[in-house]
């Protein structure tokens, strides 16, 4: 025969879904009467609420009936106004990126293909919103070819602070990306299912605090993951990545297509490696031919936000991030150019 210490028992293994905190520490049950098998607990919530009500209702009664229990009647009440206060009151929700409210300005770096530098634009775009005084988190979304963390140098992984996960900061970026939960730079295999709730969790289980943009560094093309993250983003403004050559704007031209079908403002166009540019003799040669940007840019009504040259970043004395342009970099204007476009378009 069952007795209340058995159902204290179970008690324990059930959580106030608001306190977050098991029965038996909110001092939930208010009385239990058992016979023959049968038991009537009265349980106390810290909210009225039908449905998790219901939830905890058959939580209870099936472990309740493991142990033997013929029959189980739940009834509820709520916790006091003081007994909540002295359980320490409600846990304090910090917003996420999708909560209502939210001022955050989602700009979605998107190309046709890969190789095109949509990674480099991710973050060098980010840097120069920062430097004229935004405040930028970029989020590596492209799951399976995840670069940034290499790119900027970061090393250190991010912390988890009341259930967070904090971003690393890095040249003032708050910065996450799927190369920060791996080991050894494995690759990533995982199917459909894995993939959204990892994104899931880059968006409402990541601190990011207050930002006035986040980048996202998209995966090329319009596959699956890409898809997902445009539906989990129907306000996100988008800007897609091109060379100069014309397949390449041509195959990018599908990457417009998607954001315009998914009610997703396209910004503009960036022509990456429009041309190089000799340092001995200051020739300037279109190694992968001309026009490109400006054919897509009208394909897809758009404006042409700039053109980055094809060169190596100068490294920075003592700072290891082989794919960031420093503010004293000949093509860091390119990118200030651009970002003070973006904020144009945004205002």
């Amino acid at each position: 025969m069952m007795d209340q210490q058995q159902v204290l028992d179970v008690l324990k293994t059930v959580q106030d879904p608001f306190l977050h905190k098991s029965l038996v520490e909110t001092k939930a049950l208010k009385d239990v009467v058992i016979e023959d098998g049968r038991i009537r607990l009265e349980v106390a919530l810290s909210k009225q609420d039908q449905v998790k009500q219901m939830q905890i209702q058959v939580e209870i009664s099936s472990k309740l009936k493991e142990q033997g229990a013929a029959a189980v009647v739940v009834r509820f009440t709520v916790l006091s106004a003081e007994e909540i206060r002295q359980l320490g009151g409600f846990p304090v929700t910090l917003p996420t990126l999708l909560s209502p409210g939210v001022k955050t300005e989602f700009i979605a770096v998107a190309s046709g293909k890969g190789g095109v530098g949509k990674s480099t634009v991710s973050v060098n775009l980010a840097l120069a919103l920062a430097r004229q005084g935004k405040k930028v988190g970029l989020l590596d979304a492209d799951i399976y070819g995840f670069s940034v963390p290499d790119m900027m140098g970061i090393e250190n992984r991010p912390a988890i602070k009341d259930n967070r996960i904090i971003p690393v900061e890095r040249f003032g970026i708050k910065v996450i990306s799927m190369g920060f939960f791996v080991e050894n730079n494995s690759p990533v295999i995982w199917r459909g299912p894995m993939l959204g709730k990892m994104l899931n969790n880059f968006f409402n289980d990541v601190y990011w605090g207050d930002l006035d943009y986040l980048v996202l560094d998209l995966p090329p093309g319009t596959g699956d993951v890409a898809m997902d993250i445009h539906s989990k983003l129907p306000h996100s403004k988008e800007i897609i990545v091109t060379t100069p050559h014309p397949t390449a704007a041509f195959v990018a031209a599908r990457a417009g297509a998607m954001a315009t079908h998914t009610d997703h403002e396209i910004l503009g166009i960036v022509e990456n490696m429009a041309y190089y540019q000799s340092k001995k003799t200051g020739e300037i040669e279109y190694v992968f031919g001309k026009g490109g940007g400006d054919k897509l840019s009208d394909l897809l009504k758009t404006e042409l936000l700039g053109r980055v040259p094809l060169t190596q970043p100068v490294p920075k004395q003592g700072v290891l991030a082989p794919g960031v342009y420093f503010e004293d970099d000949p093509i860091a204007p390119v990118y200030d150019e651009i970002a003070h476009k973006v904020i144009n378009k945004l205002t």
